[in-house]
């Protein structure tokens, strides 16, 4: 039925590896029970596991969308996952969390694709920006990954500022000021782990609505494509070829204090390590985070069927080192974790 009531909205939650994402969608979560509204999620992970998920409960209606870009190499699969999440679940609004190696303008077209078999509305794209690592890529860097994350600024309509207390007053400025030489027209919300109270770009009246672009993107986007001799989305391989996702599944408990040394060691190209970890010296399991040499452990309660498994994203950095570093931690006596506390 063309009926306009049942249009379901749609928004996409963008941004680079470890820029915030996750935490922004459990709180829009939040927003939209307080808000008495029915949300369901599709996540996006370059490895075969979904770690993310585990953050956001079993109350929500997820589908997952594994071992590939959500804008490339599964992106035919979108239009199905959306179809059943809604044929299923009947939700009043979806939330897809693209993996942070995506083309935000190429996902689009996974999601205008979807359109062809269920009434859905993209309402907008949240692109969520680490503060402090625009500065340092901008000041310091022209390669590809700067470039990604470019785009995925680009492409939103709406700019989170996340991790603003770890910005000086003039480099919260000046970050702004980058934000704005690049989007001109998005709004921009400073935030500490994602907290917003302005929460008006949030529309769960489902009516038709062209997604409002910012000038000239749609154009950028096409003219790379046929920059690359396509017209499709072929040529997007190159931009996020350079990034790596290692999975590595645990054989046995690990000790805490030779694991967070091995996070403290890891080089600068792994941008990004997350996974379920259990350890000699703890009596839970834990689910780790780790984004440009900062780690976070949460205890997991209940512990629920999950494999104890770790994920690495980077760009070009050593698998064979990484393998060996994990196997020399995995063959240490507990009681070597534990000394070395």
């Amino acid at each position: 039925m063309n009926n306009r009531e049942q249009i379901t909205p749609v928004y996409l939650i963008s941004g680079f590896l470890g820029s915030g994402k996750t935490t922004l969608l459990r709180r829009v979560l939040d927003y939209c029970e307080a808000a008495g509204k029915r949300p369901a999620v599709i996540m996006n992970e370059l490895g075969d596991i979904n770690l993310d998920g585990q953050l956001l409960g079993g109350g929500v209606p997820m589908a997952e969308m594994l071992s590939g870009c959500i804008c490339c190499t599964i992106r035919g699969d979108l239009g199905l996952e959306i179809s059943q999440l809604i044929d299923e679940h009947g939700p009043d609004v979806i939330f897809i969390e693209s993996t942070g190696v995506a083309n935000p303008m190429e996902t689009l077209d996974g999601v205008t694709e979807a359109a062809l078999y269920k009434e859905i509305g993209l309402r907008g794209i949240i692109t969520v920006v680490d503060g402090p690592e625009l500065l340092n890529r901008g000041r310091n860097g022209k390669g590809r990954t700067y470039k990604l994350m470019q785009e995925q600024i680009r492409c939103a309509t709406l700019l989170l500022l996340n991790k603003a207390d770890k910005l000086e007053p003039e480099e919260l400025v000046e970050a702004q000021q980058q934000l704005r030489v690049l989007n001109a027209h998005a709004p921009i919300i400073a935030s500490v782990r994602c907290a917003i109270d302005d929460w008006s770009w949030m529309d769960f009246e489902a009516q038709p609505a062209a997604l409002v672009q910012p000038a000239g993107a749609a154009h950028e986007s096409h003219a790379a494509n046929e920059a690359n001799g396509s017209h499709g989305h072929s040529g997007h391989h190159h931009s996020h070829g350079h990034v790596m996702a290692v999975t590595h599944y645990w054989r046995g408990p690990v000790g805490s204090a030779a694991f967070e040394s091995l996070l403290s060691r890891l080089p600068d190209d792994i941008y990004r390590a997350k996974g379920i970890v259990t350890f000699t010296d703890a009596p839970s399991r834990f689910l780790f985070q780790y984004a440009y040499k900062e780690s976070d452990f949460i205890r997991i309660e209940p512990q629920g069927k999950v494999n104890d498994v770790a994920v690495f994203i980077g760009e070009h950095f050593s698998e064979e080192w990484l393998l060996r570093e994990l196997k020399l931690l995995e063959q240490a006596m507990p009681e070597q974790g534990e000394a070395e506390e």
